[in-house]
């Protein structure tokens, strides 16, 4: 296969050295834990503060005159990013609040049986047992391999995973402990042949890599917009196939609206209007770079530092071998160092921040680069890591 032009900018280091000069980040470390959010670019975080300001005065004024028809220029501009319609998406606080409002207003039967995987996000496992628990449901829960040998194996273990009762499966496109991207549209595709309903959690793929909402085939998916897109701190959205609107009961109360509107699902009061707002900002920054450059940028600094510290004795990589299968997020542990005090190290000694993550009974340590990563920075990780690594043996 031939290298994409979005593959070549991947690495045009004078590119990304421009990109890096719209961030302001500490020079006090190196900050290689971006998962958890990402900071906005200066521009974004320019605009917040612009419609901050011009709330602060106008007061009510702008809330009730303005910002209706502002938002409603947000909602087609991420209706535009993402493919989807006005009326399948509503905006959240973040990914956890879209899965509770999917998950707590699903019609469930007692007996009904939820597919999901050790390795799904803690607090939706968290929601899914309390869930369990008020509906008498019964939950399945898959371990998956960590070095896949193709799509297919996946899709079969969740395929062999289903029964008679199986009603909802749930999905993590990104898996935010190692980076492993799941083959999410085979297996949704799978689950309908079986008539079993799909609810993805997107939270980290969203924005980090290319795609449309649509593409990964399921009719209920939550994201975060303050990860990858890098709106504020916040922010998230969810989608919903338009004829299925109506089978999910609003988690707060609304009796305005019709069964078959996705904004009943998003009576919660008051909300602050200048995050919402600097979302066009975030788009227009994200697209000014583009979805696929971004996505090859990421892949290509991961493949970079994870390339050589195979290389290194006593270093074990969580992440899959092949490209294709992580983007942003990969992991690494250290023979006979706890993970716990290789992040210490990493940041007491050599000024790196990382994280610590775990997969089943293990912990890893997580890197997550950012699009102001520089290669000296990744430089600067392999080597810290090989002298933990070197002292341990």
């Amino acid at each position: 296969m031939n290298p994409s032009p979005a593959d070549h900018a991947a690495q045009d280091e004078n590119y990304w050295a421009g990109v890096r000069a719209q961030y302001a980040v500490s020079a006090d470390f190196i900050n290689l834990e971006n998962g958890f959010f990402g900071v906005q670019a200066t521009p974004v975080l320019q605009a917040f503060q612009r419609y901050q300001e011009q709330l602060n005065l106008e007061g009510a004024y702008f809330l009730r005159e303005r910002f209706p028809a502002r938002l409603a220029g947000v909602m087609r501009a991420l209706a535009e990013f993402t493919g989807a319609d006005t009326g399948e998406l509503v905006l959240t606080r973040n990914l956890m609040e879209s899965l509770n409002i999917l998950l707590q207003g699903y019609a469930w039967r007692a007996g009904d049986e939820v597919v999901l995987a050790e390795h799904d996000y803690d607090s939706v496992i968290e929601t899914l047992e309390m869930v369990a628990a008020r509906h008498a449901l019964a939950l399945t829960r898959l371990t998956l391999p960590l070095e896949p040998d193709s799509d297919e194996q996946i899709v079969a273990l969740y395929e062999a995973a289903l029964t008679p009762r199986s009603r909802v499966l749930l999905l993590t496109h990104m898996v935010h402990r190692t980076g492993q991207i799941m083959p999410v549209a085979k297996i949704a595709a799978m689950a309908r042949r079986h008539g079993v309903d799909v609810m993805v959690d997107a939270a980290h793929s969203f924005a980090q890599l290319d795609y449309r909402l649509a593409e990964l085939g399921a009719d209920f998916v939550g994201v975060n917009l303050h990860k990858w897109l890098g709106a504020p701190l916040g922010l998230g959205l969810l989608y919903i196939r338009r004829p299925r609107v109506a089978d999910i009961a609003p988690l707060f109360g609304d009796t305005r609206r019709a069964a078959d509107d996705i904004n009943k699902l998003a009576h919660v009061g008051t909300v602050p209007p200048a995050p919402i707002l600097a979302i066009e900002d975030a788009l227009a920054f994200h697209q000014a770079i583009g979805s696929a450059r971004m996505e090859a940028r990421l892949r290509h600094l991961t493949q970079y530092w994870m390339a050589r510290l195979r290389e290194v004795p006593g270093v074990r990589l969580f992440t899959p071998r092949a490209p294709q299968r992580s983007c942003a997020i990969a992991a690494f542990g250290i023979e006979g160092v706890a993970a716990q005090r290789v992040v210490a190290r990493l940041m007491e000694e050599y000024r790196i921040f990382t994280v610590v993550r775990a997969i089943g009974a293990e912990q890893c340590v997580r890197v997550t680069p950012h699009l102001f990563t520089s290669i000296e920075q990744l430089d600067a990780l392999v080597r810290a890591v090989g002298q933990i690594a070197a002292g341990a043996r």
